[in-house]
């Protein structure tokens, strides 16, 4: 090898060759010290610098040859430089080579064994490196020192292994060591064990800046919020300044505890000391602001930013999305792009919610398609769940389902975001099927959310048995308390006309906030007792509650089945002037309906009239409901000029207007309404009622005849007509929609969707025990006197829930006192 070297004497070099000169010096330096070894000249000036050769070596290759030199030059059996070897190929990457260079040294200390546990570490071969201080604790005779746990407790794979370790520490007498304790504290921390973490903390006889934000750290990322801030207490007693770590870790515990004042201290804090120009600290503040929805400073501490990193754009992106300003996101996101910043996964989830939020179809595929270009769907399921969630907003849900089916790994967000889809789009069928396909996942264990989700399902469709089994899971689970799953619980209980069991159940909630009283309110009023309604809300007043939008929605709701004006007019007026809430489009249309089903329909007309808001659906559809109770068909036909202007897409409406045509007897604007609607693709949404029998949920249509025992329940409709004859019942024919003959006329009416249900329920249940019936429509008038005098000749409770209210019919009386 030496003779080939002056071959390439004044030869270029290949550029396909750039370690070659490295090469080329070790070769020429090993030559010379090999000649003079044979020449037996010694020469102190000629030794070889081998500093510089440990310091040049980038690569493998290198390293290798400089190893080869020193096994040459008699200097690889010292233990000093092996070990030195054990590094270099550590730092190069090649542990493999370091363990070889390891085994070869005879004589080892701690150093060369630290040397190499180190190297595992550093690599990312953490088994290795944990089973490599078992073979130094149970083969060598070296004991380990100060610099052997550190490295091994970062790598701890498991609290197993960490409490092993943590015995020879003890054992070996280092746990007062302040670099092994914080060592300790950190691997404890990162596993939950917060109560050894902080005993180990108390005992530390110097606790460093990392040890204290450690502890703090780990309090905050497991949501022990109180234990956090009692440490940060303790640690400004004991003198010890916050870095920015300690404030970029503490800010979302101010936000997580709703304690602004705490956080805007912090923030004052950071200024004085020169940290609010760190770029995680100012992160941290933008979400912390954004948490308490104040976005004016989270906006001011993203301007005087003066670097900017990509977590800073989703930081400000994702506040004003989650705080409903959709528009202002895709602001900033353009900012963001002018500015040359890539989005990546987190910023398309922000933008998903923002297009869900401003109901923009078009921009939909265009995040959709971004995202798909990226296959960032195959890499993460939170996108492809953010997705999903889009679309389910947008109400497009067979694009939601498709991306669902579509996803490679599906968890349990996946499943509860394509449950609360079906739901929040009123398909709960669908809903509770997608519920049922995920319980025979093993591996998805359901949790708050998904409770959550299918609860408002089963309330929607009056499945109360299936309700009663998920209670009993949430029951085991312990979340019956959560003030959420706990008020799905009792809204469950209150739509499914089991009111003093949705009662005893908002008794056990926590009530600090106004959504459980939201609930229970609602429940009173959709089954008429507006009163209790009123007086729950004092009491929740009473209790210090503070109401919010949704809480006046249910209560003037609750005022309108109950025909009580003067206190929905109360109502109206404590929420703007001693709750100092604005009245939304809903509020609005809440006072209409009161007014119109009162019979108040100029009143309620002038009201719309003097609204500061432009009128939409829902306080024009208001009035429309209310002209077809009254019949007022000239009133009527203005108000569906004016709602077809807002949406001319809803059937419902179109409905409304025929009904109330067909109520006078005017055929010709029946037909024309029937026609105009068929002309934009519009369909009836067909009537059907529910009934929910061991553990089955059967369905009724208008004049269906598919059900098993169709002709038993037509029989039995026959025999219950000719009762309620005998006691005074006569068919209303202004209920019949069509201009049909009146035998025709009859059997319309006795083969409504609530009788089918009704006669179902009385030949497949146990005589006198209550009958459960839930509409998707509203009950119409015939039936409403057809149902009472049933329930007085069958001495059975039938509980009716149609579109608007529950009905109570029992001995020939309905609790809504034939208002509704």
């Amino acid at each position: 090898m030496f003779r080939l070297l002056p071959t390439y004497k004044g030869r270029h070099l290949p550029k396909s060759l750039p370690s070659f000169r490295t090469r080329l010096e070790l070769y020429s330096i090993t030559a010379t010290c090999a000649q003079l070894s044979c020449n037996g000249i010694e020469n102190e000036n000629k030794e070889i610098d081998f500093e510089i050769l440990f310091n040049s070596c980038t690569k493998t290759q290198q390293a290798k040859n400089l190893h080869a030199l020193l096994i040459v030059a008699g200097k690889a059996h010292s233990i000093f430089i092996a070990t030195r070897l054990v590094n270099l190929y550590a730092h190069l990457g090649d542990v493999s080579l370091s363990r070889q260079t390891f085994s070869q040294i005879r004589e080892k200390d701690a150093y060369t064994w630290n040397s190499m546990l180190s190297a595992y570490v550093r690599n990312g071969h953490f088994h290795e490196s944990v089973k490599f201080l078992d073979e130094m604790l149970s083969t060598s005779e070296v004991r380990p020192d100060f610099y052997t746990f550190p490295p091994v407790l970062k790598a701890c794979g498991n609290v197993i292994d960490g409490r092993r370790i943590h015995c020879w520490i003890s054992k070996l007498g280092f746990e007062w060591d302040v670099f092994v304790a914080a060592s300790l504290v950190h691997m404890y921390c990162r596993f939950g064990s917060f109560a050894v973490a902080h005993k180990i903390f108390t005992d530390m006889p110097f606790r460093d800046m990392g040890c204290w934000n450690a502890v703090i750290s780990g309090f905050c990322q497991h949501g022990n919020a109180v234990e956090a801030l009692s440490v940060l207490d303790e640690m400004r007693l004991e003198g010890v300044k916050m870095d920015s770590v300690t404030v970029s870790t503490i800010l979302p515990i101010c936000a997580q505890m709703d304690d602004m004042l705490r956080g805007m201290l912090i923030h004052l804090y950071a200024i004085k000391h020169g940290l609010e120009f760190d770029v995680f600290v100012s992160n941290a503040l933008i979400n912390m602001y954004a948490k308490f929805g104040n976005l004016g400073h989270a906006q001011v501490v993203f301007d005087h930013m003066v670097l900017r990193d990509l977590v800073s754009w989703n930081s400000i992106i994702s506040a004003y999305e989650q705080n409903g300003d959709p528009i202002t996101a895709f602001q900033f996101f353009g900012r963001m792009q002018l500015n040359g910043v890539q989005p990546d996964l987190l910023t398309l989830v922000s933008l998903a919610s923002s297009v869900g939020q401003t109901g923009d179809f078009h921009n939909s595929r265009s995040v959709h398609g971004f995202v798909l270009r990226k296959c960032w769907i195959m890499e993460d399921v939170v996108i492809g769940n953010a997705v999903v969630d889009m679309y389910s907003k947008l109400g497009i849900i067979d694009s939601a389902r498709n991306v669902f089916e579509d996803l490679q790994f599906k968890d349990v967000i996946s499943w509860n975001t394509m449950v609360t889809g079906y739901a929040q789009n009123g398909l709960a069928s669908e809903a509770i099927e997608v519920y049922c396909m995920m319980q025979k996942c093993k591996d998805i264990i359901p949790n708050q959310g998904t409770w959550v989700s299918i609860l408002p399902a089963y309330a929607h469709v009056g499945a109360v048995q299936q309700g009663m089994k998920t209670h009993g899971r949430v029951f085991k689970v312990g979340l019956h308390l959560d003030v959420f799953v706990g008020t799905c619980l009792v809204d469950l209980y209150g739509k499914c006309g089991r009111l003093n069991d949705a009662m005893s159940l908002f008794y056990e909630v926590p009530r600090t906030s106004s959504v459980p009283w939201n609930a229970i309110i609602s429940c009173h009023g959709i089954h008429g007792h507006g009163e209790t309604s009123l007086q729950l809300f004092r009491y929740m007043l009473d209790e210090g509650v503070e109401p919010d939008h949704v809480t006046f929605v249910s209560l003037l709701s609750a005022c309108s089945h109950s025909g009580l004006v003067d206190q929905g007019w109360w109502c109206f007026h404590v929420m703007q002037e001693e709750c100092g809430i604005k009245p939304s489009l809903k509020h609005y249309g809440c006072m209409v309906d009161l007014l119109g089903r009162a019979g108040n329909l100029e009143i309620a007309y002038n009201f719309i009239r003097s609204m500061p808001l432009k009128p939409d659906a829902s306080v024009w559809g208001a009035l429309l409901g209310a002209c077809r109770i009254h019949g007022n068909a000239e009133l009527g036909k203005l108000a569906s000029e004016r709602l077809f202007e807002v949406d001319s897409e809803n059937v419902g409406y179109y409905v409304l207007l025929s009904n109330i045509y067909a109520n006078v007897g005017k055929w010709e604007g029946v037909n024309e309404v029937r026609s105009f609607a068929r002309g934009r693709g519009l369909k009836k949404t067909p009537g059907w009622s529910s009934i929910e029998l061991n553990n089955r949920i059967e369905v009724f249509y208008t004049g269906n005849q598919s059900h098993p025992q169709h002709e038993a329940i037509y029989m039995e409709l026959e025999i219950l007509t000719a009762k309620i004859k005998s006691l005074g019942y006569i068919p209303d024919y202004s209920f019949v929609l069509q201009d049909v003959e009146e035998d025709e006329k009859e059997h319309i009416l006795t083969s409504h969707s609530e009788r089918l249900a009704i006669a179902y329920g009385i030949i497949s249940t146990p005589p006198k025990s209550p009958i459960r019936i839930f509409k998707n429509l509203r009950v119409c008038g015939d039936c409403h006197n057809a149902t009472k005098l049933i329930s007085k000749i069958t001495d059975r409770e039938i509980i009716v829930r149609d579109s608007n209210r529950f009905h109570h019919f029992k001995d020939g009386i309905c609790s809504c006192g034939d208002y509704w």
